[in-house]
């Protein structure tokens, strides 16, 4: 994928999958093990909408700064 994953969540912690095998998409159930896939962390003081970095080219994760132009 070379898109972000634009998410609306809440204040909190949160892994987002970015294997594709969790069934509870966009969040990691843990079926990623074995795989070479990790899911990204994001953790938020304040409700909000975030760009997620898919292509893992980011300087900033797990945000995307939009180096998958």
């Amino acid at each position: 994928m070379s898109t972000p994953l634009i998410l609306d969540l809440p204040a909190g912690e949160h892994e987002i999958c970015l294997c594709g095998r969790s069934k509870q998409e966009p969040y990691c159930d843990g079926s990623h093990q074995g795989s070479r896939s990790t899911p990204r962390k994001v953790v938020l003081q304040a409700a909000a909408r975030v760009a997620i970095c898919t292509c893992r080219k980011t300087a900033s994760a797990p945000y995307c700064d939009g180096s998958h132009e």
